[in-house]
């Protein structure tokens, strides 16, 4: 992806036959990509950031899965452009995984307004997760969403301390419930920065 692309538009959408000649090669190309986009915080909470390419394979997957021409398009646009990263942030996906549907209710009803305690630290700068608007991330009862998409914005001092190798980058949960931190390592912060910034 050219580093002034910000969105995905109409153009970029590969038709489903073309698209499954290359399938295999792209979704293994996103299995390798992980390795460096994705962190395990804590026990039950993996944070994925995305990217041009991570929002763009999402979309041709829908459309394959769904087949819904372009109404379906412009649907999916609408729902993955705003998780492009558009310069100045990272984008993440948050989910929460505990595989007994029994326990997965019950650890999420502990944690509800998780959103507002997710934070990426920089040396010293620290930096509030911005939830995506679409839903309400934490019901009336109290109880969080098991998937959460956000938007860590960065200013010009953070953008200099991300630069700064001698900065240790994490993230955050200082949930009353759920205190975790992951460390973010070189090579996830080499990767973040070619893909998103």
């Amino acid at each position: 992806m050219p580093r002034d692309r910000r969105s995905i538009t109409r153009e970029d959408i590969m038709d489903l036959a073309d698209y499954e000649l290359i399938r295999k090669d792209k979704r293994q190309e996103s299995i390798l990509t992980k390795k460096f986009s994705r962190l395990a915080i804590g026990p039950h909470a993996m944070i994925t950031f995305e990217s041009w390419d991570s929002m763009w394979l999402q979309i041709q997957e829908m459309l394959r899965i769904e087949k819904g021409g372009e109404e379906q398009l412009a649907d999916e646009l609408a729902a993955y452009n705003p998780m492009v990263p558009n310069g100045r942030e990272l984008t993440a996906t948050l989910m929460f995984e505990i595989e007994n549907p029994e326990r997965r209710d019950a650890f999420l009803r502990t944690i509800g307004g998780v959103e507002e305690h997710i934070f990426l630290t920089i040396g010293a700068i620290r930096i509030a997760a911005v939830p995506e608007q679409d839903v309400e991330r934490t019901s009336a009862s109290g109880k969080a969403s098991a998937v959460h998409f956000l938007h860590f914005p960065l200013d010009d001092a953070a953008i200099a301390a991300w630069h700064d190798a001698g900065n240790v980058a994490m993230v955050q949960i200082t949930h009353p419930n759920y205190g975790h931190a992951a460390l973010i390592n070189a090579d996830t912060r080499s990767y973040l920065t070619r893909a998103c910034l």
